[in-house]
């Protein structure tokens, strides 16, 4: 078994700020807020309408992550940049991504809406608790009334990295 270098992805090292400013993404997420991802670190935006667990990308095939029940047809594959190319990883979702951004006073922690608090969204094959919101939330936060997630990236990306070996 290969030994896994531990990364981190700190929040203040993937909140890039520009004069107090946070350029963000906005990922639509079904039965879950939406998500919130710093903008550098998404790598490519690629139209794909077929449900994957894996995707080939730039001659590496990264493990996918849904944003989707599995009745719902995906319309994007979003590849996110790790801190090594094995700790890459994409996010399949439909709906229009959106650019936000945001002065970081306005940014205010708020907790998970309790009707997310213990939706499941669709498993990965051989995933386990990984399927539950709160086991990959970092953070929850509130931007002009609008509730989003601030995913664990670490986390799920090392949890897609196991599922690999």
């Amino acid at each position: 078994m290969k030994q896994i270098l531990k990364h981190s992805f700190e929040a203040v090292s993937l909140l890039t700020t520009n004069n107090g400013m946070l350029d963000v993404t906005i990922v639509p997420a079904s039965n879950q807020p939406d998500w919130i991802i710093p903008s550098s670190l998404i790598l490519s935006v690629d139209d794909y309408q077929e449900r994957i667990s894996k995707y080939q990308w730039q001659e590496q095939n990264l493990a996918v992550f849904h944003l989707l029940p599995q009745d719902r047809t995906p319309e994007k594959v979003i590849i996110l940049e790790g801190n090594t190319t094995e700790h890459r990883f994409a996010l399949q979702t439909a709906g229009e991504l959106r650019q936000l951004q945001a002065r970081i006073s306005d940014v205010k922690d708020t907790e998970l809406p309790e009707q997310f608090a213990d939706t499941s969204v669709d498993k990965i094959e051989g995933q386990s608790d990984e399927n539950v919101v709160l086991s990959y939330l970092y953070q929850t936060v509130m931007i002009d009334d609008n509730v989003y997630l601030v995913p664990d990236l670490d986390k799920i990306a090392h949890h897609l990295v196991n599922l690999d070996d």
